[in-house]
This record gives structure tokens, C-alpha cells and sequence, in this order.
């Protein structure tokens, strides 16, 4: 026989303290029932000796140490699976908010996931088209991986997520199974509608799963968010053998609700007020990224945050590089220029890149073209810092082109419409558009083969070039 426990010994924010309990559990799910009306869920957070903390999902309100009756369910946090998760919306724990009923489910999950043993990891090898130049051709977005986007608060990543769900694909030439998974914690009501309204608008709603975590939802609730995403990630890809991709955003909303629970526990903070175990939290998120040996599908993650401050020494982007394999970092300079999506590709990588790209897998040419872009591109910044002093007038010619190679790179390979989809070639052809622009005998990162098969300088009128930038200014 259950047994059920008959008030509360302290209620403090989100958390409530239960004493004399027995047989619990970390992470056993708890059935609160207020007034012997309301019903409530809860997660028991810590335990020690007969005392029991206990997160509540929906939040405290109208509990009182007298009123409330306590179940023990006696297991952890499970959502109910199938394939009909497909197109539905649901809500921060995974409860259908989209009125086309519950699921029927065929399996049931743990939300907490299991460990992947690291002999059992397949190594990332295949890339995932975004149709966007500055990822797809720079910092190229392997199959498994986990690369985040560093952002600032003002800046589009809500609008580059969304281009990202409606436009990555496998390729053209695949067969195999694609599906998103879309995650997004403490964002605001028309934020949540914009995605839903740009999701449905462009028909690829079908194979989308989104769960949607108001601002204005229990702090509680963002802390499960990301685990019930990637739990119905993993269920799609190591069940149902198909690729998935993982958007989640905004991290930092994640981080900021740890924080506030644990200042609610009495734990003793780390840098910036975070808990010491932020890094590990993280990290159980990021590593359910992969790819099983024997098995056909994958969990990817894009994971997005919001740098406090622009600061990427903050701990949430701190952690984050440390764990994850590479980063997209968005700059606020290009977003004043009007450049979207304004990716600053100097600081940004993708460390598995080399191995998913090249012949076999974009072209041949795609690795040389990467490197030279960024080598170009890193010498564009000494040209405008030498230009700012002595002024443009004085630079040599081969300076003056590279303002022109710069200005033309962040306007055409890396500026491009929201709603414009890119493929590799176009991509790399854009590429050697704008390396065209320099001498052959500036571009030595790229094999000599490559060069003389792709390589046609572009003639520029410098003087034209330099008075229709004057004007555009």
C-alpha cells in the first residue's frame, strides 16, 4: 500500500521540505494534491536522512504546510513516446498544449536519459546542410555534433534558429529520415508564437517536435525542459533509426533558473553566483549528442545562448566551449551594418568539420576554399586598422583589395536573406567569387590542382568600387 504523507515541514520559493520520509529516491517523481482538488508534480531534488526536497513543477502557489498530501510515485520523470510526437507542440514537461489530444504512447522514457558508452560512440562523419554559407561552408555542421551559438542579448538568433529548423536537410541525394527537435526555455509569448506561426507558414511543421517554456512558467519547469527534448531526440534516432537535430534556446534561460533554485536550497554558489555543479548540468545535456555503432540514427545539437554583457569569458560560454566542439559566435558590429546573419567567422569553428566535408561529402575543393576565406578575411582586419590610421587614400593597391575582399564577404558569403537557402556549391561558388577578387599569388592555403581548376580573378574598378561604398555609407 502507498503511503501518503499529510503536510509539509517548509516551503522556500519552488521547493518544499518533507520530513519523515521513507524508501525515496533522488529524482523519484512526487503527486501533490492541495485542498484534495489541485494536483501537482514534483521532483525530489535531495535527500538526507528522513528529509526530502522536493522541486515543484507548477510552482507553490495555494500550498500550504497544512493542506497538501504527498505521494511518492517510486519512479523518475517519464514522458510518454511515438512517433505521433511528430508535428505536436507540447508544452516545458511534455504535456500536449497543441489541442489534438494526448499521445498514445508505445514506450516510455526516463527523462534523465542513460549514459552512451564511449566505446560505443560512432565518430561524427557526415555534415548537415543549413543552407546558410557562413555555417555550411565555414564552420560546417557534422552529423552528432554539438555546436552552440553564441549570442547577445538584441541579436536575431531567434530568427537564424528558426531559418535553421525550415531550411536543414541532409542533402539532395539522401533517403534517409530528418527530423528537429525544438526546445525553447523561458522565452516570451510572441517570441513562442513566432516560432509556431514561421514553423506552420513554411510547411515544415510535420517534422518538427517543439516544446515551448513561457517566461511566465514555473522557473522549475525550464530546468526540464532540455531533458524531455533530447529524451524524444534520443527515442527518434536510437528507436526509430532517424537523424535528428536538436535546437535549444536559450541555454543561458537554463542556467539563470539553476541558479535561482539553488540560491532557493542554501547552496553555497560559485563564480557569479552559479552553482559549482553548472559545468556538470551542462554537460549532461551537451553529451546526449551522437552516434550509436550499429545503429542508423543521430542526435545533433544546436544548442543557443545569450551572453551576458557580450561576455564570452561568462561561465555559461565558458563551460559551454569546454564541452562542446566549436562555436558560432554572433557579433553585434555586423548586426549594425545590417548584415544577417551576422556571424563573425574569425572566432567561430567547427572542430569536426575537417572530417564530414570534402569529396565524398560537399566537394573536393570545399577544406581549401575554408581556409582561405579565413586566412583572407583575418588579413582584411590589419588592412582597416592600417587604413584607420594613414586612411584609405594611402594603402597600397593590394590593400585596397583586400577592403574590397572584406566588405564583399561579409555582404555576400556571409549576408544573405532569411529566406534564402543556399546549397554547398553555391555556397563554395561564392566563395571563389570573392577570392577572385585577389591576386592567385596571395592565395596559398589552397592546393595548386584546386586553384587552377576553379580559380578566375574578378575585375574590380577600384575607384568605382571605393566611391559606391562612400555612398552607401
Amino acid at each position: 500500500m502507498a503511503i501518503q504523507y499529510l503536510g509539509l515541514s517548509e516551503i522556500n520559493g519552488p521547493l518544499v521540505i518533507l520530513e519523515g520520509v521513507k524508501d525515496a529516491s533522488y529524482e523519484e517523481m512526487v503527486e501533490f494534491t492541495i485542498d484534495g482538488k489541485e494536483k501537482k508534480l514534483g521532483r525530489i531534488v535531495s535527500i538526507y536522512e528522513d528529509k526530502a526536497i522536493i522541486q515543484v513543477f507548477e510552482g507553490t502557489e495555494n500550498m500550504s504546510l497544512k493542506n497538501t498530501h504527498t505521494h511518492l510515485t517510486g519512479r523518475p520523470m517519464e514522458i510518454a513516446l511515438s512517433e505521433d510526437i511528430l508535428g505536436r507542440t507540447f508544452d516545458g514537461i511534455g504535456n500536449p498544449i497543441d489541442g489534438l489530444g494526448p499521445i498514445t504512447a508505445d514506450y516510455r522514457a526516463n527523462v534523465n536519459g542513460l549514459p552512451l558508452n564511449p566505446v560505443t560512440r560512432q565518430y561524427p562523419r557526415n555534415y548537415i546542410r543549413t543552407g546558410i554559407s557562413a555555417i555550411d561552408g565555414l564552420t560546417t555542421l557534422i552529423r552528432g555534433q554539438k555546436l552552440p551559438i553564441f549570442s547577445g542579448n538584441g541579436l536575431p538568433h531567434d530568427t537564424l534558429a528558426a531559418q535553421i529548423v525550415q531550411q536543414a536537410s541532409l542533402g539532395d541525394d539522401t533517403d534517409e529520415e530528418f527530423a528537429i527537435v525544438f526546445a525553447a526555455m523561458g522565452v516570451k509569448y510572441d517570441v513562442a508564437e513566432f516560432f509556431r506561426r514561421t514553423f506552420e507558414e513554411s510547411g515544415v511543421s510535420d517534422h518538427v517536435v517543439m516544446f515551448l517554456n513561457l517566461a511566465n512558467d514555473p522557473v522549475v519547469e525550464r530546468l526540464i525542459t532540455p531533458k524531455v527534448a533530447l529524451t524524444a531526440a534520443e527515442y527518434l534516432a536510437f528507436e526509430k533509426g532517424m537523424h535528428i537535430l536538436v535546437i535549444l534556446t536559450d541555454i543561458t534561460s537554463f542556467c539563470e533558473a539553476m541558479r535561482e533554485v539553488s540560491s532557493s536550497k542554501g547552496e553555497i554558489p560559485s563564480r557569479k553566483g552559479y552553482p559549482g555543479y553548472l559545468y556538470s548540468e551542462l554537460a549532461t545535456l551537451y553529451e546526449r549528442a551522437g552516434i550509436v555503432k550499429g545503429g542508423k540514427g543521430s542526435v545533433t545539437q544546436i544548442p543557443i545562448l545569450t551572453m551576458p554583457n557580450d561576455d564570452i569569458t561568462h561561465p555559461i560560454p565558458d563551460l559551454t566551449g569546454y564541452i562542446t566542439e566549436g562555436q558560432i559566435v554572433l557579433d553585434r558590429a555586423l548586426h549594425g551594418q545590417s548584415v544577417y546573419p551576422p556571424i563573425n567567422v574569425l572566432p567561430s569553428l567547427s572542430r569536426l568539420m575537417k572530417d564530414g566535408i570534402g569529396k565524398g561529402y560537399t566537394r573536393e575543393d570545399h577544406q581549401d576554399v575554408a581556409n582561405q576565406l579565413f586566412s583572407c578575411y583575418a588579413k582584411v582586419g590589419d588592412a582597416r586598422a592600417l587604413a584607420s590610421v594613414i586612411g584609405e587614400d594611402e594603402l597600397s593597391p593590394l590593400d585596397k583589395k583586400y577592403l574590397i575582399f572584406g566588405n564583399a564577404f561579409e555582404r555576400q558569403f556571409v549576408g544573405q536573406s532569411s529566406e534564402e537557402n543556399r546549397t554547398i556549391e553555391q555556397t563554395l561558388d561564392i566563395g571563389w567569387q570573392l577570392l577572385g577578387i585577389l591576386p592567385r599569388e596571395e592565395l596559398d592555403r589552397i592546393d595548386t590542382q584546386i586553384l587552377d581548376q576553379y580559380y578566375h580573378p574578378t575585375e574590380i574598378d577600384l575607384t568605382a568600387q571605393a566611391k559606391a561604398e562612400a555612398e552607401s555609407i
